[in-house]
């Protein structure tokens, strides 16, 4: 998938589901393409993505129960959405809570 494609998808995310940020994430935290609001400091939030993910991967291989999938992160109004996108990548997208993502 090109770059310009990865870009749409998330902007798609925005207008289908009202995200409030969505990125493209290696699974070392380097950002591959995003939609994130201006004044975030995309680095600390593609790491701590990552951080994330890397740690539930951890917990998971220690109870040898397979690798993380998904991970959802709930707050007050919104949820965050972490999805495995192969072995380099992660897809994260910020929604509403009650968001209907299937």
């Amino acid at each position: 998938m090109s770059a310009a494609e990865m870009q749409k998808s998330l902007r798609n995310l925005k207008s289908e589901f009202g995200s409030l940020a969505s990125a493209i994430v290696s699974r070392d935290g380097v950002m591959i393409a995003s939609d994130i609001p201006e004044g975030v400091i995309a680095e600390t939030f593609t790491i701590m993505c990552a951080t994330m993910m890397g740690a539930a991967s951890t917990a998971h291989s220690e109870l040898k129960i397979g690798q993380p999938k998904a991970m959802r992160i709930l707050s007050e109004k919104h949820e965050m959405l972490l999805v495995s996108a192969g072995r380099k990548a992660i897809i994260v997208c910020v929604v509403p809570l009650g968001t209907k993502i299937d």
